[in-house]
This record gives C-alpha cells, structure tokens and sequence, in this order.
C-alpha cells in the first residue's frame, strides 16, 4: 500500500480543515464554482471525478470474465451481498439510525438527504482500492480481477434502479434524469474511454509494461484529483460542519455497523460453501467496500454541493481505509480458523504463489 492509500483518514481530514477555512475565507469564489453547471452537472467537479476514476478503470480487464466460473461460488456470493443486500441493508440502517434514532440530533431538513446520500454510498462497490485489499489478504489475484471487471459491468445497468428504487421507498423525489446522466458520464464514458486507451497500449509490443507505466504516472493525478474534490465539497460544507459537527460522527455509524456486516456475511458465506481462503478474503472486502468516487460526483448532482447527501458520501471517504485494514486484520488473522472447516483448501493448494497481480497493483 502506498503512501497515500495507507493515510488516506488523514489526507481526508487535511482536506476538510482546508476546505473549511477556504470557504469560509473565500466564499464567492466557491459559490462561483458551483455555479458551473450544465443539467445540473458540476462542470470542475465532472472533470475532477473524471481524473479520478479513470487511471483506475485502466486497471481493469474486462478479457478476464470468460474465467467468472473459475470460482463461480466466491463470485456468487460476492454478487449477493454487493447487489443483494449492501444498498438495501444501508438503506434499512439508514432509515433506523438518521431516520429515527439519531433525528433529535440532526437538522430535519437534511434528514432524507443524509438517507440518499448513504444510499448512494452503498449502491455500486468498490472499483480500485480493492486490489489493494486483496494484495493485503493474499487474494487470488484472477478471481480479484474478474469479479471487479463483472461489477463494473453491472454497475452500468443496475446503479441507477436500485438508486431510484430506494430513494422512491424514501420518499425522495428522484430526478431520473439527473441521475440516467450521472450514470452515463461517471460509468459508461469513463469504462468505454478506459477500455479504449488500455486496448491502445496493449497493442504494442511492450503493451503491458506500457499500462503499468501509464497506470503508474497517472497515479497522483487520480489522487490530486480527489483531494481538490473533497476540498471544494468540504469549502460548501464548511458552515454546516462548525456549526454540527456531531453530524459526522452520527453519519459514520450507520456506515461502519454496514461494512462489517457485509464483509462478515461474504466471509462466513464462502466458508459456509467451502470456497478457499484466497477468495473469500477479497470477497469478503470487495462485499464491503464502496465505489465513492461515484457516490460522491452522484450526490453532488443529484442534490448539490451542500446537500446533506454530499456530506454523507464524504464520510464513508473518510472512515474507508482504517475500517478496510480492521476488515483485512481479522482475514488475515482468522485465517486458520477458515481453513479449519473440513472440504477447504489451504491456500498453498488452491493459489499458489505466483507473483502475478494486476498491473499497477
């Protein structure tokens, strides 16, 4: 892990006391800023999200899915909890905690808002950081690989209904066209555009060594580039953060008791079916996590910069790395336990160690 995926909490908070102090110093010019739109999409941020996603979407395969069968079991069960069960449990969480149990506490008028933007939050898995995970849980790297290029493909037809579904039993108003938008520009363009490029490279003779180059010299503009979004997010949110800032706190509950739900269920699943360790620790992880550079550059167009749906999104940025290493912890460290149950394979057995992973990971 590097430098900065393994501090990430802290390159997050950096970014909120900046954002803060900025907008409160320079309010017209973030007004300004958000001023930028067309169709209710954040032109900056539209570009920032875009040199966000799209040097991690380089890293995906999509030439791998004819080998979804090689763990069908993992796959399955990480498909479950990711499209089954994660947006809906967030949801359930969410009604429970901001809906009722935390609402004395929170500002009425953001109430739903903080509802959609856990829904967001908890729609669409994990794209990138993933691979980090499974490197830090010795996962197969090819069943990695293959499972994040399916839910990349699944995301393009299934993000937008379950979003409009659970925002509509919210009693949110959906703008369905805002939202089809968002899905076309921050899923569609950026996958077509990557696959596109990576097709290029891979072209030439040294193809691979040339992606894991590309890949490589595009990684701090992915990283600057979320950090100047969580910085403009944090200059609109700033007033509302001083003025509440139990709001944060309140909003990370419901995200946690989530993530390690989620991974605890992928995991016992696997185990349950008898799939080896070295699936179901990324399983476990990829059930988990949450693709929210997408949640966030959704929120803001669905609800605006200082929505309490945009909050809410930043909050599972800022909470995701230290919940993922406790995640990848009780893998790594449970692991003779799980290879205990008679039918498993130890994972000299089932993966052995090749020292091939992904490029750029």
């Amino acid at each position: 892990m590097g430098l900065f995926e393994r501090y990430l909490t802290l390159w997050v908070f950096l970014c909120i006391v900046a954002g803060i102090g900025l907008g409160r110093l320079f309010p017209t010019a973030f007004q300004a800023v958000g001023g930028l739109e067309i169709a209710r999409i954040n032109l900056p941020v539209a570009a920032l999200i875009w040199l966000m996603i799209f040097p991690m979407l380089l890293k995906v395969d999509f030439a791998v899915l004819h080998r979804v069968t090689a763990h069908w079991k993992g796959i399955g069960v990480t498909l479950f909890v990711n499209w089954g069960v994660k947006p809906f449990s967030m949801a359930l969480l969410g009604w429970l905690f901001i809906g009722w149990l935390f609402r004395p506490w929170l500002p009425a008028e953001q109430i739903n808002s903080y509802i959609a933007g856990l829904i967001l939050l908890a729609a669409a898995p994990c794209t990138a950081m993933v691979f980090v995970w499974s490197h830090l849980t010795r996962g197969e790297p090819n069943f990695t690989l293959t499972q994040v290029a399916l839910n990349d493909v699944i995301m393009v037809v299934a993000f937008a209904p379950i979003v409009g579904l659970l925002l509509g039993l919210s009693s949110i108003t959906v703008p369905w066209g805002t939202l089809l938008l968002s899905v076309a520009l921050y899923i569609v363009a950026p996958l077509a555009a990557a696959w596109l490029v990576r097709r290029a490279i891979l072209r030439h003779e040294t193809g691979l060594a040339r992606l894991a180059q590309t890949i490589k010299a595009l990684h701090p503009v992915s990283l600057t580039a979320l950090l100047a979004t969580l910085v403009l997010l944090f200059g609109f949110q700033g007033g509302q953060i001083v003025r509440q800032p139990l709001v944060i706190l309140l909003l990370a509950v419901p995200i946690l008791i989530q993530v390690f739900f989620n991974s605890g269920l992928a995991y016992f699943l696997n185990r349950a079916l008898h799939s080896p360790h070295c699936v179901a620790g990324p399983s476990a992880l990829i059930g988990a996590s949450n693709f929210f550079e997408l949640a966030v550059a959704t929120a803001i167009a669905l609800f605006g910069f200082e929505s309490g749906a945009a909050l809410a999104t930043v909050v599972g940025v800022l909470i995701e790395v230290p919940v993922m290493l406790a995640v990848a912890y009780f893998v790594n460290h449970s692991r003779g336990w799980y290879e205990a149950r008679p039918g498993i394979l130890s994972y000299d057995e089932c993966c052995p160690s090749t020292g091939i992973h992904p490029p750029g990971v």
